[in-house]
C-alpha cells in the first residue's frame, strides 16, 4: 500500500488529500497570544465558536474566512512559516520533511485514534462567546504533545 501523505510533496496533494491530512486535532482553532517581547506563541483553550467540540471540525468550513476573518487557511504556500502550528500537526511535519505519527488517522486508519490518544481538543476547550477577548490570558494551557 502507498503512503501518499509520506511519498508526494505538499504542494502535489490534491485537495481532497490535502484535506485528509489533517488530523483533526483542531489546535490550530484555539485562539492563541504572542509575548510582545519574544514572540513566544502561547495557546488558549479557548476555541473557535464555529468550532464543533464534539468532532474538531469546523461547523461552516466552506465559509470560514467569511465567518471569522483572521482566520488562517492552511495552504501548501503558507504552511512552512505558520510556526504556531503544534509539533504534532500533519501540515507542520510534513513542510519539515518528517513522518506522521502512529496515531494519526491517515496511519491508524480509525478517524477516532487522535481523540483516543489526548492529542485532540474534545472535552479540553471552551468557546470563545463565553470568554472576554482580555481574559484570553487566564485560559492558557500547555498540552503535553
Amino acid at each position: 500500500m502507498t503512503e501518499w501523505w509520506h511519498d508526494k510533496a505538499l504542494a502535489e496533494l490534491s485537495p481532497r488529500e490535502w484535506e485528509a491530512l489533517c488530523d483533526g486535532c483542531a489546535k490550530c482553532c484555539l485562539h492563541k497570544l504572542e509575548d510582545e517581547d519574544d514572540g513566544e506563541v502561547f495557546y488558549t483553550r479557548v476555541r473557535c465558536r464555529h468550532l464543533d467540540e464534539k468532532t474538531c471540525r469546523c461547523s461552516d468550513y466552506p465559509n470560514r474566512s467569511v465567518l471569522v476573518p483572521n482566520c488562517i487557511r492552511l495552504e501548501p504556500g503558507n504552511v512552512h512559516q505558520l510556526d504556531w502550528l503544534p509539533s504534532t500537526c500533519a501540515y507542520r511535519l510534513r513542510a519539515h520533511g518528517e513522518r506522521l505519527a502512529d496515531w494519526h488517522p491517515l496511519v491508524s486508519g480509525d478517524a477516532q485514534s487522535v481523540h483516543r490518544s489526548g492529542i485532540s481538543i474534545r472535552g479540553r476547550s471552551i468557546s470563545d462567546e463565553y470568554v472576554h477577548p482580555d481574559g484570553f490570558d487566564e485560559h492558557i494551557v500547555h498540552w503535553v504533545e
